[in-house]
């Protein structure tokens, strides 16, 4: 019979990818979830029955365990980038990566790979910061031998940074940045996947991997790059650290006042305090190079899918080469 890996949060952003390329090289996949109903897209990943959706919720004992039970190895993609109810920052990426962690070496599972993110610091002001180092030390408290990957900020045709802002442009002229000259290393999100894949199946060494792609840009940049991809012009207006701290606070009380009915994933006071640091990988850090990967720029990828932010779409080009036509 095939090997099996659980992929806790497989069917989000990240995890998906994983999935796809685990069951590629013959795996079967298991993709723990809270809403499986919800998942279901990750069943075409494969042949039939090969990838399944299970419910399990990343704080709840019984269920942790469930999902890896059988498994030859695990992979946890789980994590907030905004707290929400029960799921704080705590709870979700230290409590419950140590959880993970702490099952599978009970059940004696040899590969563990752990999604981090660069920045993790225990002693940050950044409750998302310091709860991404809490996880990674609770996953080697119980797992020494984990592969640890922290990505710089991820791209790809589902990610949540190049289409929020690119979605911004259709609505007003201006694009407010916070944190305008901090510097990001944004790395594909199959590119972490390869990586991923690499922990799973022993070709990586034990340890920590800092994961950006091969362009270091200012979030300034960035959004200058967007624009050109979308053909659109707009004003790009750095917010001093001082006014994103006020509009996140006002934010986060209308947040706490409301009972969380507005959830605030617009700007919170964590996130100020994330974007006041450059999110690239440290000198001397393991990497891409160390796993053989060659990681993909964002010109040959931007364009893939960020076209239908475009003034016309998927017709901009026609329209464009029209505008050459001789009558």
């Amino acid at each position: 019979m095939s090997k099996l890996v659980t992929i806790y949060g497989g069917s989000g952003f990240v995890g998906r990818y994983i999935a796809r390329r685990m069951a590629n090289e013959g795996w079967r996949v298991r993709v723990a979830v809270r809403r499986p109903n919800e998942a279901m897209h990750v069943k075409t990943y494969g042949a039939v029955g090969q990838v399944e959706p299970v419910l399990c919720n990343i704080r709840d004992e019984a269920s942790v365990a469930l999902a890896m039970k059988g498994a030859d190895a695990v992979v946890n993609c789980v994590g907030v980038l905004n707290e929400l109810g029960k799921n704080g920052f705590d709870a979700v990426q230290a409590e419950g990566a140590e959880r993970v962690a702490r099952f599978a070496a009970e059940q004696g599972i040899d590969r563990l790979v752990h999604i981090s993110a660069i920045g993790a610091d225990a002693d940050s002001d950044s409750d998302y910061a310091r709860t991404k180092a809490a996880g990674e030390a609770g996953v080697l408290k119980h797992m020494p031998n984990a592969v640890i990957l922290r990505p710089s900020v991820i791209f790809g045709p589902e990610d949540h940074f190049f289409n929020r802002f690119a979605a911004m442009t259709r609505l007003t002229p201006i694009l407010p940045l916070v944190g305008a000259e901090t510097l990001f290393q944004p790395v594909y999100v199959d590119d972490v996947a390869k990586a991923a894949v690499k922990g799973v199946l022993g070709e990586a060494a034990p340890g920590i991997y800092e994961l950006g792609g091969p362009e270091v840009k200012s979030f300034r940049e960035l959004m200058a790059q967007m624009l050109e991809v979308i053909h659109r012009r707009r004003i790009l207006v750095g917010l001093p650290f001082w006014v994103a701290r006020i509009m996140a606070g006002v934010l986060d009380i209308v947040k706490f006042v409301s009972f969380q009915l507005f959830p605030n994933n617009i700007l919170t006071r964590d996130q100020v305090k994330n974007l006041r640091r450059d999110n690239v990988v440290a000198e001397g850090a393991k990497g891409f190079a160390e796993l053989g990967i060659e990681p993909t720029t964002l010109e040959s990828v931007l364009p893939e899918y960020l076209w239908k932010f475009r003034p016309s779409g998927q017709y901009y080009d026609i329209q464009e080469s029209g505008k050459n036509l001789r009558v």
